[in-house]
């Protein structure tokens, strides 16, 4: 039998905060450097190979935020989550190669994403038109992998031209750094396909995310890319020692959401994201249980992947396990407390699900 592809694992950096209790602000957390350094060494300490820099309006700028932690861990990589139009792709690879560089080459991986919301866009001066952003993203792409691989680089674009720019320092990771992508839409489906060393699902029933592994991997097909593409899962984890008590803190961790709940309700509402409609679709399940341990009750008061794996150890890990079963590789979480629970992860319930893996290779 041929061995078990290694699960990649990932933490999330809670630049746009943290809490373990949402609309109690006693119980929020107050963000700083320092704070996102305790959650990175934790993850680091814990077994995980990455960390993710988000990119929202509510976040800490991503770019610099992931240097800074870069140099307080040892061999954490950093997966650092890019909008289309923020960065001119020129100016992009030198950071990306500058990066690789200073962190010791390999520790950088690119999250393609084009936003929730077109009234987010506009507000930040990107195209309006999830099309376009999409087709901005693409461009984007095919220069920057160029760009921080090879030289003399010429391109002409709908929304780029270059001619030969000097990128300096190039990066380490060849041919260039892996491509992440998440997204429920087709136009999503395509470009991962194509160019995504991952593709990342939020959370859903492992039967459909079984059905969406057998879709992209038929579009990667058509790219010559069918074995290239890998496929990874963005959960919320709350992990207690029994079960009883990991649902006492789920239930806790919304029990004061109503204002903020309304709140949410609000902002959400212009969203155009697939994957995050999809989402709030999986709130309106009966108990807001998709299995008996998997919950969508998160989704009400934070937008994004909002669905969450709950139960003791074992449990955790078998609902993983399940993901991993259908083609999962990889899954990359968070929790609340982002420190407590990436401990709680790695202490309890790392062993168990790498041990599956080891078992299954056997």
């Amino acid at each position: 039998m041929a061995a078990a592809k290694k699960l990649k694992m990932g933490w999330f950096i809670p630049t746009n905060g943290d809490t373990s209790c949402f609309g109690d602000p006693s119980q929020e957390i107050t963000l700083s450097m320092e704070y996102f350094e305790k959650v990175a060494l934790a993850a680091e300490r814990s077994g995980f190979d990455y960390a993710l820099v988000p990119t929202t309006e509510m976040c800490w700028e991503a770019w610099i935020t992931a240097a800074y932690l870069a140099a307080k861990t040892d061999k954490l990589k950093y997966l650092l989550a890019l909008k289309p139009g923020y960065i001119h792709p020129v100016q992009l690879a030198k950071m990306v190669g500058t990066f690789d560089q200073i962190s010791g080459g390999g520790r950088i991986y690119i999250n393609l994403i084009a936003g929730l919301s077109t009234a987010v866009a506009r507000a930040d001066g990107q195209q309006e038109s999830k099309e376009a952003r999409y087709e901005q993203m693409e461009e984007e792409i095919r220069l920057l992998r160029d760009l921080v691989s090879t030289d003399n680089v010429t391109f002409k674009g709908k929304y780029y031209n270059v001619d030969c720019p000097s990128i300096n320092p190039k990066a380490i990771q060849k041919p260039y750094p892996p491509f992440f992508l998440g997204g429920g839409s087709g136009m999503a489906a395509e470009i991962s396909a194509k160019y995504s060393a991952t593709h990342l699902f939020w959370g859903d029933y492992p039967e459909r995310i079984a059905e969406q592994i057998v879709t992209l991997r038929k579009l990667a097909a058509k790219y010559g890319r069918a074995d290239e593409i890998d496929f990874a899962m963005r959960l919320q984890i709350i992990c207690r020692e029994t079960e009883d008590e990991a649902w006492a803190f789920a239930k806790q961790l919304v029990s004061s959401a109503d204002v903020r709940e309304e709140k949410m309700a609000q902002r959400i509402a212009g969203f155009d994201s697939a994957a995050n409609n999809r989402q709030r679709e999986l709130s309106a399940v009966a108990d807001n249980k998709l299995t008996p341990h998997l919950w969508s009750g998160m989704t009400n008061v934070r937008p994004g992947a909002g669905t969450a794996v709950v139960g003791n150890p074992k449990q955790v890990a078998a609902q993983l396990q399940a993901f991993v079963d259908v083609g999962i590789t990889g899954f990359c979480l968070s929790g609340y407390p982002h420190v407590e629970e990436a401990e709680i992860f790695g202490k309890h319930v790392m062993p168990l699900l790498m041990n599956n893996q080891s078992v299954k290779a056997a």
